[in-house]
């Protein structure tokens, strides 16, 4: 049950401020409660509570409102539920109608606000967020965008489009140990089994798998063949265990609960994985479990220096003209980026009504059907031709340089969303929470930039290469007027 527009927040004259508690009304967070169509965000937020019964549900601006200071801040969820109620900022920001000492609702309702803002439904508010902060440019479903057809107009604008994976809040998954933890886990199904059933034990050699497992994850120095008897060890263990719990369920009157069971199945499929490695001895298999208590966790190639391989989502961003990013493709699985280029210009051209003007993207995405797609709507690719490189005029090479410098925009996104607002890190643990939780990111960084929030030691960067650049630090006068800028 939704009561819709029940704690409607208004202006911050409205909000009951205690005696001697004077706001600011330029604080960030009454800047951002302006940027943000509450009203229309709700309409739509309404429509997911059809019944008329039932508790009231939270209004849509506490539960969006209460994820986007977490998000800037990572807060855990006790943590968040503490600050909001010592801040009256963060209070007007979630919609209450004055200052209240008490916590507006408990931490595991925070589950339940991500689990509701699903992904898509956050792509929607993303865009309305957008578009209430541009209205001079057509937003998705306005009377001005396009059907389809590119001729309402000429190509304008820039599209800058990239990927990156959010990297996943789990350990290290070395074959050993999931595999120890997988023996630990049905371990606990058996003794769950035995207790409810009043059945005997069986022998599960507890203490020498665990002495087993400890020779290898104390030793210091692992070579491959004592790696592969651990791994022999606890693939022998494992299988005992599924033997045993089948023979239990095999047995009339003995069920499983259901999270048991999805642990078990889940557990079932690690351990065909790890023995066609052992077998075959290979360290690579498809859809590989990273995790048990995640499995939807994949392992994607990013050849990186830092990490050449890394344990969660990958993700497709775009930047427009405005610097405001929006979430493209989402997926568990790897895939290839150059699939996402068509898909994200036909997203551009419904939201404003025409192609852009150039794409900004790298060598991945610049294959020949992406090229041949780009070439016949008129809109310029960045990057070398294919085929043997060819001198280049100074104007083709002023271009390459200020398309690789424009590029660079899309970089700084991923660096300031991993940074300062919670990608850098997933620790969520449903796949469902998860896509919502890197949407709110996005969310929550766009929020920032119209609020004009960067951060100080970044706007101070930002100047100090713009007057570098110009050679205008002569004097003591050109000091002050920069430090004022800064400021």
């Amino acid at each position: 049950m939704y009561k819709f527009n029940r704690n409607h927040q208004f202006h911050l004259s409205d909000f009951n401020q205690p005696i001697g508690l004077k706001m600011n009304p330029k604080n960030r967070w009454v800047v951002k409660a302006a940027s943000i169509p509450w009203f229309d965000i709700e309409q739509r937020y309404a429509g997911l509570f059809p019944s008329n019964t039932g508790v009231p549900a939270k209004p849509l601006q506490t539960a969006l409102g209460s994820l986007i200071i977490q998000k800037q801040y990572g807060y855990s969820d006790r943590e968040l539920v503490e600050q909001i109620t010592e801040n009256p900022y963060y209070q007007y920001f979630i919609g209450l109608p004055g200052y209240q000492d008490k916590a507006p609702f408990v931490p595991s309702l925070l589950v339940e606000f991500r689990k509701r803002l699903t992904e898509d439904i956050l792509a929607e508010i993303n865009e309305m967020i957008i578009e209430y902060n541009h209205p001079d440019d057509p937003g998705t479903g306005s009377s001005n965008g396009s059907d389809g057809n590119s001729e309402n107009g000429d190509n304008q604008g820039t599209l800058i489009l990239d990927a990156t994976c959010a990297p996943q809040q789990i350990s290290y998954p070395q074959d050993v140990n999931l595999l120890n933890e997988a023996r630990e886990k049905l371990e606990s199904i058996i003794d769950t089994i035995c207790y409810e059933y009043n059945c005997s034990k069986p022998r599960m050699y507890r203490e020498n798998a665990r002495k087993d497992y400890l020779a290898l994850a104390k030793c210091r120095k692992r070579s491959a063949k004592r790696i592969r008897q651990a791994i022999k060890k606890q693939l022998q263990y494992v299988k005992r265990d599924i033997s045993y719990v089948d023979r239990f369920l095999e047995s009339e009157g003995i069920s499983l609960s259901a999270k048991d069971l999805a642990r078990l199945n889940v557990i079932r499929e690690l351990f065909a994985q790890q023995e066609y490695m052992y077998k075959n001895n290979v360290h690579s298999v498809k859809d590989r479990i990273v995790s048990i208590s995640q499995p939807y966790i994949r392992p994607i190639v990013r050849g990186k220096a830092k990490s050449p391989v890394e344990f969660g989502a990958k993700l497709d961003m775009s930047i427009d003209e405005h610097g405001m990013a929006r979430l493209e493709r989402l997926s568990f699985d790897a895939y290839n980026e150059a699939d996402v280029l068509i898909g994200t210009i036909e997203n551009y051209l419904k939201r404003t009504g025409h192609y852009p003007e150039r794409v900004l993207v790298d060598q991945i995405y610049r294959n020949r059907v992406n090229r041949a797609f780009c070439k016949s709507h008129g809109i310029r690719i960045s990057g070398p031709a294919l085929g043997r490189p060819r001198k280049l005029t100074n104007e083709e090479r002023k271009q390459s340089y200020t398309d690789n410098t424009d590029r660079i925009e899309v970089e700084r996104g991923f660096s300031l969303a991993k940074r300062c607002f919670g990608l850098g890190l997933i620790r969520t643990k449903l796949d469902t929470t998860t896509r919502s939780s890197i949407a709110l990111s996005l969310i929550a960084m766009n929020l920032d930039k119209m609020a004009g929030g960067l951060f100080l030691p970044e706007r101070f960067l930002l100047l100090v290469m713009y007057v570098l650049s110009k050679n205008r630090l002569k004097n003591g006068s050109e000091h002050i007027l920069f430090f004022e800028m800064a400021y």
